[in-house]
């Protein structure tokens, strides 16, 4: 995923999107928007970021689950079983990046509408980005990209030369969050 932080204005349309189709409740939260505001009064500038899980080359949490629910699937995307899921947060704690949350009640009660044809968690297993998994099956891009206004949110597979992600990464500088840990994050950030 490439993401252009002169687009996100912040919105939060990404994070309703990732809510709305992952049967997340309000209360968690798949997908985030930071700001960092920089310099000192009157020379300030504020940075937004739509953050998430990065989906590394390398995960960390895959190597602690001791039950293989959280796996690296051959097109990168870092997903995980939450059936096999034992609630350890080993991969919470592995995870750099706060990427992971745990259900510690039921998120079923506190859904606006649930959507009967999503798997809902249950307490006492983690979650995260999954890229929408389920929508790449079908060939559409993750909610997340596919509700930002300015499209400031690009997915595709890197890989491809011809790809849109590869245009946008030739083109202009791009950072990755944190990645001196060796973990090989594979969300961009074009500045």
């Amino acid at each position: 995923m490439v993401i252009d932080t002169r687009k996100c204005v912040g919105c939060m349309d990404c994070v309703v999107a990732c809510q709305t189709e992952n049967d997340v409740p309000a209360s968690y939260c798949r997908d985030w928007i930071t700001t960092e505001v920089r310099g000192r009064f009157p020379e300030v500038s504020m940075e937004i970021r739509s953050e998430r899980c990065n989906h590394c080359d390398n995960p960390p949490c895959v190597r602690v689950c001791p039950t293989q629910a959280t796996w690296r699937r051959d097109d990168g995307v870092v997903t995980i079983d939450e059936h096999r899921c034992i609630g350890c947060r080993y991969c919470v704690a592995a995870c750099p990046y706060g990427s992971r949350s745990f259900n510690w009640r039921d998120p079923r009660p506190h859904l606006a509408k649930a959507d009967p044809g999503f798997p809902t968690r249950t307490r006492g297993v983690v979650e995260k980005c999954t890229f929408c998994e389920e929508r790449l099956s079908r060939g559409e891009p993750p909610a997340c990209v596919a509700s930002c206004p300015e499209k400031a949110l690009t997915f595709g597979n890197i890989d491809d030369p011809a790809s849109e992600v590869r245009r946008l990464l030739r083109e202009r500088y791009a950072i990755r969050r944190k990645p001196g840990l060796g973990t090989g994050p594979q969300v961009h950030y074009l500045v």
